[in-house]
């Protein structure tokens, strides 16, 4: 399917009506997928892909970004107490080989497939669906705003990413990826400039090749 273009205003709160539409088209279960981290200068892209039951949907589900990380991680282990979820991770060579978006796409396909139970069709957030997807596929613009299956494969993707680059940041302090999760701060630029990359820093990224070839990056604007 193409993506779905819409009015740009997203609602307050996501709701379960494609869902809804889709199963009554297709008979069969929906899954929402979303992605986390395609914009860090290091670390792994996650994706998740969840199948909600109807009848026991959490409570409070949107965007990640919407949350605090408390709720969050409340959220997510709701999600995985009531819903079929599969996790992907796409790691940094991934990333450097392929390129971010291809990453993110592979990592969509594979949570799928790591699902372990098949749906009639996916929303998918973005304006791109995967090529030769198992099942139908339809890509939402602000779909982590509008469905809330797609919302919680966001919850899902971003806390286990979270997760994954505290955990690094214990075998590599300097960059301080508890707090800034490896996205371009200050305080990672200025780690950079200090102490070199790592395995872990994306090298296809402009600034992380502009640190390997010598040129100072702590000086780029941060917002």
């Amino acid at each position: 399917m193409d993506a779905l273009f819409e009015s740009p205003v997203i609602p307050d709160f996501p709701t379960f009506e494609r869902e809804e539409a889709l199963m009554s088209r297709y008979s069969g279960p929906v899954a929402g997928i979303d992605e986390a981290g395609r914009g860090p200068w290091a670390g792994p892209v996650v994706a998740a892909c969840v199948i909600l039951n109807p009848a026991r949907i959490p409570e409070g589900l949107n965007d990640s970004k919407k949350l605090t990380e408390d709720a969050r991680e409340d959220r997510f282990e709701e999600i995985l107490a009531t819903a079929a979820v599969g996790i992907a991770i796409g790691q940094v060579r991934r990333i450097d080989k392929d390129n971010i978006l291809q990453a993110s796409l592979w990592a969509m396909r594979k949570a799928y497939r790591d699902l372990g139970a098949p749906a009639s069709a996916a929303l998918i957030d973005g304006n791109l669906c995967p090529k030769r997807f198992p099942c139908k596929a339809e890509a939402v613009i602000g779909g982590d705003g509008r469905s809330v299956s797609i919302a919680a494969a966001s919850i899902v993707a971003k806390v286990t990413r979270d997760r994954l680059m505290v955990k690094l940041s214990k075998r590599y302090r300097r960059y301080g990826w508890e707090r800034n999760k490896g996205y371009g701060t200050r305080e990672h630029a200025e780690a950079i400039e200090k102490h070199g990359v790592c395995i872990h820093h994306r090298r296809s990224f402009e600034p992380i090749a502009r640190a390997l070839a010598g040129d100072e990056i702590a000086e780029l604007p941060f917002d």
